[in-house]
């Protein structure tokens, strides 16, 4: 038996020579005709190399001739090859290392087709290992780059769809399904001009899991199909695996997993066969969720065990999850409550992980729209401003005019007219003062809030960034819902005021204590006052009172019934004082004028010009014995009726 065996062994060992003997001419023979002919486009490389693209070792040599030779267009194809098998093998450290190999040659070479294939394939790459803020980088500087050729080729067009169903690829991990499908859709559309039968199969199948993830699972079933009979003309093996996995999942959720087991037992052989480990890991999860939704729990766990260490094996964190979460759904129907909470647990550690890169991302996005939108604003502001230097040329005509007409008999009448008209430019310009200020309100502060909302989310201090993120959003809510009333509720009010003093006080990390003290027999629903009033007061104790104040740091708000016509409102703080403030305001190289509060006085004399009494604002100094700054304290009275 053992003579058998070595004999076996020899045999094929010389068959094996023999055959790469005969195989090495014919690679050898094309590497030359290459080398003579020097082609710089992806087709024309690919028509002569074909063959051989299949094979790392048989690439590896042909990447050492053409760096040899100084062929840097076919280096630059054949390492972009080299790096999409590591991908395929789920290896996609090496995949990222060896295409950005790739890149590097495409730039020494020029080329901006292979430039473009490079930076395409470091985004696929990327969006495998989900750093997905990278990948569309990637992605994007690709299509940029394409867009440049006023007439690009066959290559370039392949390039600029590969781009779009990539980005689309994006899109999906961020659950952003409708952008996702409008990149698909481009994609395909240059795909069917060009005659890619693979470019269309992908574009189906993505446009397939969108519609999946919506929950139109019919539709997304008919586009899985249809991919699928592209796949098998063209004999795309990975899409065929891909597809019949997608379409299993399908089928499991419809409530149909014994069809979706024939189909995952079909398939597996399959991707095998391909060794592509991601595909394989999801096969395992697959026809183990079917089996427990069937009650057939050994098998059930079997497989879902298997795709799982498979996952782990390889770092594919999306597996990994699935995997914990369908094992916490079997140990659950198995009445294993302990391991059912276990596997839960990991599933949301793994859930936590993919989305960290991910939120980080929507909080940038967040930063971006906000600076589009300050850029906007000023736009208004500045329209607003001319408006205003109109009316106020207006006003000085009609002054002119009316200074002739005096002289006439006609005089009181005109003046009447002009008193009439004066008064509605007055009140047009204090409108548009006070829409100029909801504009402006505080960039910096917000700014500065999303920027330490950020540093929460960097520090991984995921609650407190979840916590004022939910309180910003409510204060802005607030700030676009005031700026369309002329009046609001003393509750509300006080609520918007302790949403900015919460988020006002992460850049104090903290320590300001602030405190809302009402009259227990104030009915605050029933007062009402200018919206966002109090803002300015209370900017003005933080950064004039206790920016500069060291040692604890508090702001008091306080209500409370003047007497039957007048309501108080109070502000005190413990800071510096405004003898101080103004001693530190001088030093100051720059000193920028505020006009919150000349505003707001202008708003209050507005807001109760029909009201029986006026409004009233003082400030106090509050000092100890020895007369040293304890604080300030703003007091404002008004009126009711």
């Amino acid at each position: 038996m053992k003579k058998l065996l070595y004999f076996f062994l020899v045999f094929s060992f010389i068959f094996e020579c023999v055959y790469a003997q005969k195989k090495r001419p014919s690679l050898e023979k094309r590497i030359d005709s290459i080398l003579e002919l020097r082609p710089t486009t992806y087709k024309e490389i690919n028509d002569i190399v074909r063959p051989f693209r299949k094979d790392t070792t048989q690439l590896r040599y042909i990447i050492k001739r053409f760096d040899e030779a100084n062929y840097l267009d076919g280096k630059t194809y054949a390492l972009n090859i080299l790096g999409t098998s590591y991908r395929n093998f789920s290896e996609f450290q090496k995949a990222i290392k060896i295409h950005k190999e790739a890149l590097k040659a495409a730039e020494e070479a020029e080329s901006i087709e292979f430039r473009v294939f490079s930076l395409n394939m470091l985004g696929v790459d990327y969006r495998k290992v989900d750093a997905n803020r990278t990948a569309l980088d990637y992605n994007q500087e690709a299509l940029a780059l394409a867009e440049t050729v006023e007439n690009p080729g066959l290559g370039l067009r392949r390039s600029i769809a590969v781009s779009h169903n990539s980005m689309g690829n994006i899109y999906l991990l961020l659950k952003q399904y409708d952008l996702a499908i409008q990149q698909f859709l481009q994609s395909q559309a240059i795909e069917r001009s060009i005659n890619n039968r693979l470019g269309l199969a992908i574009n189906n199948q993505n446009i397939g899991y969108a519609k999946e993830q919506h929950g139109l699972l019919d539709e997304a079933l008919i586009h899985y199909q249809s991919s699928q009979v592209i796949n098998n003309a063209i004999n795309n093996r990975i899409g065929q695996v891909i597809c019949n996995g997608s379409m299993a999942r399908v089928l499991i959720k419809q409530g149909k997993p014994r069809e979706a087991i024939k189909m995952l037992k079909e398939n597996l052989p399959k991707a095998i066969d391909l060794n592509n480990k991601d595909y394989l890991s999801t096969q395992y999860i697959y026809l183990g969720w079917a089996h427990s939704k069937i009650n057939r729990f050994a098998e059930a766990e079997k497989n879902l065990l298997k795709g799982l260490k498979i996952a782990q094996d390889y770092g594919i964190s999306p597996a990994i999850s699935e995997g914990y979460t369908y094992l916490s759904e079997l140990s659950v129907k198995t009445k294993d409550f302990e391991k059912g909470l276990m596997y839960y647990k990991l599933a949301e550690e793994f859930d936590e992980k993919i989305s960290d890169e991910r939120t980080t991302q929507h909080v940038n996005d967040l930063i971006i729209k906000y600076d589009s939108e300050k850029k906007n604003n000023q736009i208004e502001v500045l329209a607003k401003q001319n408006e205003i230097a109109n009316l106020r040329l207006r006003k000085n005509t009609n002054i002119w005019l009316i200074s002739l007409i005096a002289l006439s008999l006609l005089g009181a009448v005109l003046y009447f007219l002009y008193r009439q008209r004066l008064l509605k430019n007055e009140k047009r310009l204090l409108s548009l003062e006070q829409d100029m200020l909801r504009v402006q309100m505080n960039p910096h502060f917000i700014f500065n809030a999303l920027n330490s909302i950020k540093l929460y989310i960097i520090n991984n201090e995921q609650k407190n960034a979840v916590h004022y993120l939910n309180k910003f959003s409510k204060l802005i809510r607030k700030i676009l819902d005031a700026s369309s009333v002329k009046e609001t509720s003393l509750a509300e009010e006080l609520e918007t005021v302790d949403l900015y003093m919460s988020i006002e006080n992460i850049r104090f990390s903290n320590e300001i204590k602030h405190e809302i003290n009402v009259d227990p027999s104030i009915k605050l629903d029933t007062i009402k006052i200018p919206p966002l009033v109090l803002q300015p007061f209370l900017e003005n104790a933080v950064w004039h009172g206790l920016s500069s104040k060291k040692g604890e740091k508090k702001v008091q708000i306080s209500v409370k019934q003047y007497n039957k016509e007048f309501i108080e409102i109070s502000i005190e703080d413990n800071g510096i004082g405004r003898k101080e403030s103004a001693k530190i305001k001088a030093k100051k190289v720059i000193n920028r004028k505020s006009v919150g509060i000349e505003l707001t006085r202008e708003r209050l004399a507005n807001f109760v010009k029909n009201f029986q009494n006026t409004f009233s604002l003082s400030y106090k100094d509050l000092v100890d014995g020895s007369n040293n700054a304890l604080g300030t304290k703003l007091t404002l009275q008004l009126p009711l009726y």
